[in-house]
């Protein structure tokens, strides 16, 4: 009985993480200190570094995605209700080819609201990607696409475009 209440009061709490991941992401980051720099809950599999941003919502997706590479090196900002899948790898930065220790200075990568990045998608240096944004899986996104988009390949080519919701519920 009282297994029961307490599974149903950590599940309201952790949802949409499952109970167990939850725990196990917390021993990892707030106990023994993996991706501790960051206030929101990170996958135990995952590696978050550099100046990150995110939005409403994203938090569930570095909970749940596990096996992803965020570099903030450069900056990143990622808005509100953006999802992405495992293995996701988002570099702001490139190694400088004079020195490997230091890295090439460039805009920072920015992702709009409600985008999804498919499982292994990778995110380059300077890319925008506008609102509603979908990467398929495995594309590598080299350079900026508006919203709407739909993108995928390697390198990331526009797929097609999708109406957006406000034209949608036009008569």
């Amino acid at each position: 009985m009282v297994g029961r209440i307490l599974n149903r009061v950590f599940t309201r709490f952790t949802t949409p993480v499952p109970i167990g991941l939850f725990l196990v992401n917390f021993l990892f980051q707030r106990i023994l200190g993996f991706n501790a720099v960051y206030r929101f809950p990170v996958h135990f599999t995952s590696t978050v570094t550099g100046d990150v941003s995110i939005g409403e919502g994203v938090w569930s997706s570095f909970a749940i995605s596990g096996g992803c590479y965020i570099q903030g090196a450069n900056g990143l900002v990622i808005e509100d209700g953006t999802i992405f899948a495992p293995g996701v790898k988002i570099l702001s930065a490139n190694h400088s080819i004079g020195g490997l220790k230091g890295w090439d200075q460039a805009e920072p990568i920015r992702i709009g609201k409600e985008c999804w990045l498919g499982a292994n998608s990778v995110i380059l240096p300077g890319v925008v990607l506008g609102d509603r944004v979908v990467v398929g899986a495995g594309a590598v996104v080299t350079k900026s696409f508006p919203s709407n988009s739909i993108v995928g390949g390697v390198p990331a080519k526009l797929m097609r475009t999708v109406e957006s919701p406000a034209n949608e519920n036009k008569a």
